[in-house]
């Protein structure tokens, strides 16, 4: 599996903090797939914007479809999340 340096919600300060704090999930923590870009905040944004965009934008697809989409690549990536 491939490591990626990323900086913990303990540890992170001024703008990535405040990044950290609006995408904070109610599980109580930011999930690892966006604290991958913690060293590069606008890197972070448009991976926000753009999973935002493809689960939540226009589709002829519904967010159910969308979801089990996901999980079945994630599956066959043998992505554990």
């Amino acid at each position: 599996m491939a490591w990626i340096q990323m900086i913990p919600e303990a540890e992170a300060e001024g703008k990535l903090k405040e990044a950290y704090d609006k995408l904070t999930e109610p599980w109580g923590g930011v999930d690892n797939i966006l604290k991958i870009h913690s060293l590069n905040l606008r890197s972070l944004w448009a991976h926000f914007e753009l999973y935002k965009t493809v689960m939540n934008g226009r589709s002829g697809l519904s967010r159910t479809q969308r979801e089990m989409i996901a999980v079945v690549v994630s599956a066959a990536n043998h992505c554990h999340y």
